[in-house]
């Protein structure tokens, strides 16, 4: 069974490309950026090439619309993924620098193959996803898996992992996991009664409230339920660019940062600012984005939630056999710890509470 799931987890979901990519750092240092920005031309701005998704970054979209990138010295360039390249090719093959929208048991399944990549900050903490059912049925939890058909996709190690946690070994045997091409074909497999439950994406949650409001299916989770923190999507770049780029990559993470403290005091102008920037309703991205106890954005890397996913996609077999890679190594929190210090000395007035949270969130969740 562990092999079969696998084996369509990886055809799926998994395409590799060759490493290797090198860039420029002209960032501005930070003690320095308040004189340097006022004089610097747009031309002498760094491009960092990002690949963030249909579904868009929010504090991106921020950065770029209250000038926080340009503040620091950065250009974005967006790319997007292809037909034969997804967003984890193209970064492989270093067509992009950045990669913010593409989970997390991507990047950490490509490291376990020897991609070298490195995870330097986050995008969304919990991603609002919910776990839907037809009207009416019972949910006790995560135990309400066994046994049972599910729609999700066994390499979400949420799921997993929580399984686990109740005392079985081999959660690939105790629940029937359904892997589907899309979320769309997820929710058709549970109005039919192919299966009981279904995972859906952060982007279904319109369409979703909908049928629940109409009677038809019903919310019985979230994933940040199943698991808190469980660290939906990572900002991910090739090793080398990270390593040779350490002024850019703190450039990057101070605009985030200053993105997030204004999102958290904005949230209805970043829902409207983020739904013109992927072109879609405000209602569309409220659903989501104004869904606080579901949907959580935070620039941190996430240190010690990445090092439980690795743990726990190694023991369920999605890293391969006898993986002896150190996760560890390619978790870069040091650059962030730097970026944040720098930033509150930069910016600490404008958000003094802000600063002192992302400090306290930084000593729980990454030391």
């Amino acid at each position: 069974m562990k092999k079969r799931v696998l084996a369509m987890v990886l055809a799926l979901g998994m395409t590799f490309g060759l490493a290797g990519c090198a860039g420029s750092d002209k960032a501005a240092d930070t003690n320095d950026k308040k004189e340097s920005t006022d004089t610097e031309s747009k031309d002498e701005l760094t491009t960092v090439k990002w690949n963030y998704g249909s579904s868009g970054n929010v504090l991106v979209t921020i950065a770029e619309e209250e000038g926080y990138f340009e503040d620091e010295g950065i250009k974005i360039e967006p790319v997007e993924a292809t037909q034969n390249m997804d967003a984890m090719a193209l970064l492989a093959a270093g067509k992009v620098d950045v990669v913010s929208n593409a989970g997390t048991s991507n990047p950490l399944q490509q490291i376990a193959q020897g991609v070298d990549l490195t995870i330097f900050g986050g995008h969304m903490v919990e991603g609002c996803m919910p776990v839907i059912a037809k009207a009416g049925t019972e949910w006790n939890g995560i135990e309400s898996f066994i046994g049972e058909s599910v729609a999700v996709n066994p390499s979400y190690f949420a799921f997993t992992g929580a399984v686990m946690d109740l005392g079985y070994d081999n959660p690939l045997d105790v629940v029937d996991w359904k892997v589907y091409s899309s979320y769309d074909d997820a929710l058709v497999a549970v109005q039919n009664g192919e299966v009981k439950y279904a995972l859906m994406g952060t982007q279904n949650n319109y369409g979703i409230k909908e049928l629940v409001d109409a009677g038809e299916i019903e919310i019985v989770s979230y994933q940040s339920e199943i698991m808190e923190n469980y660290s939906c999507c990572r900002m991910v770049g090739q090793t080398e660019w990270v390593n040779d780029n350490p002024d850019t990559v703190k450039a990057i993470i101070r605009a985030l940062l200053r993105a997030q403290s204004w999102y958290e005091a904005n949230k209805e102008e970043a829902v409207s600012l983020h739904a013109k920037k992927i072109g879609q309703d405000d209602d569309y991205v409220a659903a989501y984005m104004l869904d606080d106890e579901h949907y959580f954005v935070n620039v941190d890397p996430l240190k010690n939630s990445v090092v439980r996913a690795w743990g726990i996609l190694d023991k369920t077999g999605y890293l391969g056999d006898d993986c002896q890679i150190n996760i560890e190594d390619h978790i870069n929190t040091d650059l962030y710890e730097e970026a944040l210090s720098e930033a509150k000395d930069a910016y600490g007035d404008e958000a003094p509470d802000f600063y002192d949270a992302q400090q306290k969130f930084f000593e729980e969740n990454d030391k």
